[in-house]
């Protein structure tokens, strides 16, 4: 009754996994999500006027999933904090990381919400976000494939209507059946002569009866 006339909806520290009814918050123009539980599962609600959106301290690895649902539910956003994720590569959470992890991060949420005005802590530069558009799609982050996980391309697939013997000749150079058995043949005969020349001086250990 009431969702529609909330503008500013602070849900900090509530343990979230979802986001279930927050599209009856329709109106809403600043949206805090911070310190929950919130994962790649995450489905975003609609919201047209979103203009702020807090998601600090979270569990969100895939960055590409998140940004394309803000990218087609949020159109207003201006404002977006991922610190304290994964997906956010920073020394707070992972003392491997560098400044040019962070920056490759940002070119990447960049380049799918040129329209980002503050990114994190930090405002966005109209230099970082011309490196965004022309080369923040080859910035991406490549994880390892979780157990049990799909993989992106099945090669079966982009094979069509190929036949399997037409698989086999591509993907299996060598022969699939057993090794056929191989029968060794040998001759021996009585030598008629032997070499007993002086540059031949291992001939001398070789007696009559070894002829």
């Amino acid at each position: 009754m009431y969702g529609s006339k909330v503008r500013s909806l602070d849900l900090s520290f509530n343990s979230l996994t979802t986001l279930n009814h927050s599209e009856q918050f329709s109106d809403l123009e600043e949206l805090v999500l911070d310190n929950n539980n919130l994962d790649d599962t995450i489905k975003l609600p609609y919201l047209p006027n979103l203009h702020i959106l807090s998601m600090n301290n979270n569990k969100i690895t895939i960055l590409e999933n998140l940004v394309t649902q803000i990218k087609y539910n949020m159109p207003s956003l201006r404002f977006l904090s991922l610190i304290g994720n994964k997906a956010c590569p920073t020394q707070l959470i992972d003392f491997e990381k560098d400044e040019n992890d962070y920056n490759r991060y940002r070119y990447f949420v960049l380049h799918y919400l040129p329209e980002l005005r503050f990114l994190d802590s930090r405002p966005v530069t109209n230099e970082e976000l011309d490196t965004a558009l022309t080369k923040g799609e080859f910035t991406r982050i490549i994880r390892p494939r979780l157990e049990n996980e799909p993989l992106r391309f099945d090669w079966k697939l982009s094979l069509g209507s190929q036949s399997q013997a037409d698989t086999s000749s591509i993907f299996s150079p060598l022969s699939v059946s057993p090794t056929q058995e191989i029968h060794h043949q040998a001759a021996y005969g009585r030598r008629r002569y032997r070499y007993a020349g002086k540059h031949s001086e291992g001939n001398r250990f070789i007696l009559n009866r070894d002829l």
